[in-house]
């Protein structure tokens, strides 16, 4: 074997070492960061701030949806579903509805940015293919679960 085919064969096999659960933990902190600060440029503490309302009227136009209704549903799943996979609970479904979110804003709102877009899909998709890894409530509770289910059986 030549010395790059070797240094190839290392290379691959230091990446191999990364574990899944080092790569969950950063998508989940990642998107949690990114809809978390979204989300808190549209309230002022517990209330909505008018110019969400407006940007959701007047710049984002969302089909199907009331703008008013639309504004306080992306303020409220910019915070819960961050929060979510901060902690990793249901993080599989929290990563789904920030998919979810993702390609509406793609589509409707932002459709030039597909490249960050794209890069929070990724990350959604690490999460929903793969699970949220051990740092995570979901592991203990799944861990528990197991714990359990054997004990009985």
């Amino acid at each position: 074997m030549s010395a790059i085919a070797r240094l190839v064969a290392l290379l691959v096999g230091l990446c191999d070492r990364i574990p899944h659960s080092f790569v969950a933990l950063l998508a989940r902190l990642i998107l949690a960061i990114i809809f978390w600060r979204s989300g808190e440029t549209k309230v002022t503490g517990w209330h909505l701030k008018d110019s969400a309302i407006y940007l959701f009227r007047h710049e984002y136009k969302l089909p199907l949806i009331d703008p008013v209704v639309a504004a306080h549903l992306a303020a409220f799943f910019e915070h819960l579903f961050p929060a979510l996979l901060v902690i990793g609970l249901a993080s599989r479904a929290a990563a789904l509805g920030l998919l979810f979110m993702t390609l509406v804003i793609e589509i409707f709102v932002y459709p030039g940015a597909y490249v960050d877009h794209g890069l929070w899909a990724i990350a959604t998709l690490v999460i929903i293919s793969r699970g949220p890894g051990v740092f995570s409530l979901d592991h203990l509770i799944t861990a528990r679960w197991a714990d359990g289910a054997r004990q009985m059986g």
